[in-house]
């Protein structure tokens, strides 16, 4: 049953690395970050549109490993029409379940995963990293913002 989960896990994070979703310019993004994993080479550029206080649209671009990519990918999909404070908080389970493969959230939908990179350390910045540059969007930074 484990090994069932996991090769699913790593089926969905190839789909989203191969096939990313909201892979595009966006814009008409109100808020924009970047992202830089200088160890790995890891780039983003994160996208958002914030009406009436949520996201409304969700996009990126850049180049990095497949964690990375399928990171940011779902990252996407998963704050649309959620409020900064909602996003915030998501941050905050996500950064804990790659960190220690545990979370305090109950249903983290397909984020979920991810709770094999703990496993891996060097992999949770690759993982982490459009987190960051969702949090720095958020907070209007103009500077890139490292995993270092």
């Amino acid at each position: 049953m484990f090994d069932e989960l996991q090769d699913l896990y790593q089926q969905v994070i190839l789909d989203h690395s191969r096939s990313p979703r909201n892979y595009r310019v966006l814009p008409s993004a109100n808020k924009t970050a970047q992202g830089l994993n200088p160890l790995c080479g890891d780039s983003i550029t994160l996208y958002l549109k914030i009406e009436g206080g949520r996201v409304q649209e969700a996009a990126f671009q850049g180049a990095g490993c497949a964690i990375s990519k399928a990171s940011a990918s779902l990252l996407t999909e998963s704050v649309k029409g959620k409020t900064p404070e909602e996003i915030r908080a998501l941050f905050g389970h996500v950064h804990e379940m790659v960190t220690t493969g545990k979370t305090t959230s109950a249903d983290l939908g397909k984020l979920a995963v991810f709770a094999g990179v703990h496993k891996f350390p060097a992999r949770v910045k690759c993982a982490i990293l459009p987190w960051h540059a969702a949090l720095a969007a958020l907070e209007g930074k103009e500077e890139k913002v490292s995993t270092e």
